[in-house]
């Protein structure tokens, strides 16, 4: 890899560190790249085979509150359209989420779309552009609310009236997001060693986000900056570096780091197993070690945060154990993306 490649993207990750709060307002999973269409829906399709299938589950606070219970599943499925060395993929993203003492829960439910053009002649060079867009439906258990207006002189009293004045407690509205990436390899005999950039823009449409149905509470707009590379560092190791940056109003979210990657058995080409260990950092936040494992064609993903922001004395620097497992294949066809010369993938 050439020394300007490695300057650019590590320049780029490194920057995108340099400052910000964060506790952004969506859901959020320390495996980042394990959700790629919550990042950005120009990431579907970037993988090697026809289809993959991942799941995320998270679970966090539970040494502070109620736990918060969330979990992903995404399906992506990438084929090859006209005679260039063109590719749409198509995808469907499920979240949901359950969070605190009164079962505040959001289930989202997102189809995607994701075409990457081919910009190389010698190597895989891609510029994707993908959309995602669907029904969000939030609902919380009105009979586990407690409010100042149900404690009386001897004390709490459920069969008080809560004194909330809305009606449903649930509701549902549209949500779309889009972006773009720009993906390619190191150089034609080196398709393995590649790097991304990425930018996407998430709820564009400003949904109305209330249990009161106020037009002014709008969910703002959320703006995720991605950036990866991956080069090998033997032709049993290579390393993969990763990072967002995320601004959603006033909150922002920076995370990222890097896994080590072995090749294991007897062939470099074909491993029967890869073993990847690393740590995430979010910043101002938690540390988070991480340990995955691939058997083709499943992989296996371990991480745990420790907390290290002001809320470690409470939590005792526990956070949130996440547990991912990830399906990738091929299909048993003329056009499947594993006799092709070029195509997307990091």
């Amino acid at each position: 890899m050439s020394n300007f490649y490695k300057t650019l993207l590590l320049t780029f990750i490194l920057g995108i560190f340099q400052a910000g709060d964060i506790h952004a307002q969506d859901v959020h999973f320390s495996q980042f790249f394990e959700a790629p269409l919550l990042r950005n829906p120009s990431l579907s399709g970037l993988f090697n085979g026809d289809i993959r299938v991942q799941g995320v589950y998270r679970n966090q606070w539970a040494s502070v509150t109620v736990p918060y219970k969330t979990g992903s599943f995404n399906v992506q499925y990438k084929s090859p359209i006209g005679h260039a060395d063109d590719f749409v993929t198509t995808g469907l993203q499920v979240v949901y989420d359950k969070a605190g003492s009164t079962n505040l829960t959001t289930t989202n439910f997102l189809p995607a779309l994701n075409y990457h053009k081919s910009l190389g002649s010698d190597k895989s060079t891609y510029l994707s552009l993908g959309f995602m867009g669907g029904i969000i439906q939030r609902r919380l258990d009105r009979t586990k609310m407690t409010t100042n207006n149900q404690y009386g002189p001897d004390g709490y009293n459920p069969a008080l009236a809560d004194g909330e004045t809305f009606v449903n407690s649930n509701y549902s509205y549209l949500d779309g997001s889009v972006g773009m990436t720009f993906n390619s390899a190191m150089s034609a005999d080196r398709p393995n060693d590649n790097y991304f950039i990425g930018v996407a823009y998430h709820h564009f449409n400003r949904p109305t986000n209330s249990f009161y149905q106020r037009p002014d509470v709008e969910l703002n707009p959320k703006w995720v900056y991605s950036a990866g590379i991956r080069f090998s560092v033997s032709e049993a190791a290579y390393l993969t570096l990763q990072a967002d940056h995320v601004t959603q109003g006033a909150a922002k979210e920076i995370i990222g780091g890097a896994l080590y990657s072995v090749k294991l058995g007897n062939s470099y080409e074909a491993p029967d197993y890869t073993l990847h260990f690393g740590a995430l950092l979010r910043w101002q936040d938690a540390i988070i070690p991480v340990m995955k494992l691939d058997y083709n064609p499943f992989s296996i993903s371990l991480s745990y945060d420790v907390n290290v922001s002001e809320l470690k004395t409470a939590s005792q620097g526990q956070g949130g154990a996440e547990l991912s497992v990830t399906y990738s294949g091929f299909f048993d066809r003329d056009n499947s993306s594993k006799n092709a010369i070029k195509c997307p993938t990091f």
